[in-house]
């Protein structure tokens, strides 16, 4: 249950704020942000290492970042199945995945932000679309955007439906940050209590971090989490590899 969060606001020096939390087993090995791939030298990401790709990825020349969600529909073929995880370096290189071979991906929401605004596109197995997100607010979970693919029902959508319920007005109410160069993860101060766990039991549905032990050495939960903030004039990278530990924050750029 992966979360992306999209602010834009075009009057702000800051106009676009990109968060991305990253679920997954926590024995499936990686790589923190870093400049991974030779054939696109001017990304930075964290490195999937059983794949080789990434869930976000930054190209701080273009002002550019891209992350990818899991999403719900029939899987791609096993025998020509591609790794989704080269989604976002295609998009943050100035792709987009409408010229590639879609049925050859599981479903997908692939979020693209620039200083100028933000774009969303969602392959779910049978047929692909693309939205421009405007001014406001925008989480996207493993269901859709603002959940909006939500089933009755669920499980894995009862927890989704507890996290926007909780999360969207806490961030709502809160001023927006404005992070700026030369700073460092304080400042997002506005929304970093809530991205920290927001004091919430990782067990707790409500909690952007969840972790749960599925069976005895099978734990899944929230891995890493990216924060990007795109202006005209430069790109703020921060990231976290112990979900809930103040101490843990790297600025990246």
């Amino acid at each position: 249950m992966c979360t992306a969060i999209v602010s834009v606001d075009p009057a702000s020096p800051v106009p676009v704020l990109l968060v991305g939390v990253r679920d997954e087993f926590l024995a499936r090995a990686w790589e923190p942000p870093g400049r991974h791939w030779p054939d696109r030298p001017r990304l930075l990401g964290g490195r999937d290492l059983q794949a080789g790709g990434t869930w976000l990825a930054v190209d701080p020349g273009a002002r550019r970042a891209a992350t990818v969600l899991n999403g719900r529909g029939p899987l791609a073929p096993a025998d020509r199945r591609r790794s989704r995880g080269d989604l976002p370096l295609r998009v943050a290189a100035g792709g987009a995945p409408g010229d590639l071979d879609l049925p050859a991906y599981d479903p997908f929401f692939l979020l693209g932000v620039q200083p100028d605004g933000a774009r969303m596109w969602s392959w779910d197995g049978a047929g692909h679309t693309e939205r421009d997100l405007g001014p406001g607010l925008h989480i996207v979970v493993n269901n859709g955007l603002n959940g909006e693919g939500h089933r009755e029902g669920g499980v894995e959508d009862a927890f989704m439906h507890a996290r926007l319920a909780h999360l969207r007005p806490v961030l709502a109410a809160a001023p927006r940050p404005e992070p700026r160069p030369g700073g460092d993860a304080r400042d997002w101060a506005p929304w970093l209590a809530e991205l920290e766990g927001g004091g919430l039991e990782r067990t707790d549905r409500r909690t952007l971090l969840p972790l749960h032990e599925f069976e005895p050495g099978r734990v899944w939960g929230t891995t890493s989490i990216s924060l990007v903030a795109l202006a005209p004039d430069f790109v703020r990278y921060d990231f976290s590899a112990r979900p809930g530990d103040p101490s843990a924050w790297t600025t990246i750029l």
